[in-house]
């Protein structure tokens, strides 16, 4: 790596970024303009049964205190609930909601927009060398995978 070229780290998060800005611009479009980039990270990462906000808090690597201000605040707006959790009477879990399902399938319409993009840009092969490298490096990167 030159001194002026990007680790990849960086250039990991270039990408991932615009894929953001791409998923929030199409929402808004949708008429969900109102979720903010660190609301859609925790909305993120809301499993298909629930997840608590202890863990929503971990791995978008916020404090607790912000995950659940976030929570309360994607609450308000109709896309997630919070319901009890059938493991744990004293816990609750985050469900996404009606509008937050609605506003998924408009967030993966975007998505797969923007890896159909980069594949005509990096070509079929090099999007799938991309694809690989990225799933192996999961490997040794995330703790939630």
């Amino acid at each position: 790596m030159g001194e002026d070229e990007p680790n990849l780290g960086l250039l990991c998060f270039i990408a991932y970024r615009a894929v953001e800005a791409r998923v929030l611009e199409a929402l808004a479009a949708a008429g969900y303009d109102d979720l903010t980039p660190a609301q859609g990270r925790v909305f993120a990462r809301i499993g298909p049964d629930g997840t608590r906000v202890t863990e929503l808090a971990e791995q978008s690597r916020v404090t607790k205190q912000t995950a659940g201000f976030l929570v309360d605040q994607l609450e308000r707006a109709g896309y997630v609930r919070r319901v009890p959790d059938p493991t744990d009477a004293r816990a609750r879990l985050v469900r996404i909601a009606e509008r937050g399902e609605a506003a998924v399938a408009v967030a993966r319409v975007a998505e797969a927009e923007v890896e159909a993009e980069w594949t005509r840009h990096l070509g079929k092969q090099g999007a799938s060398q991309l694809r690989r490298a990225l799933t192996s490096l999961r490997e040794i990167t995330d703790p939630y995978r």
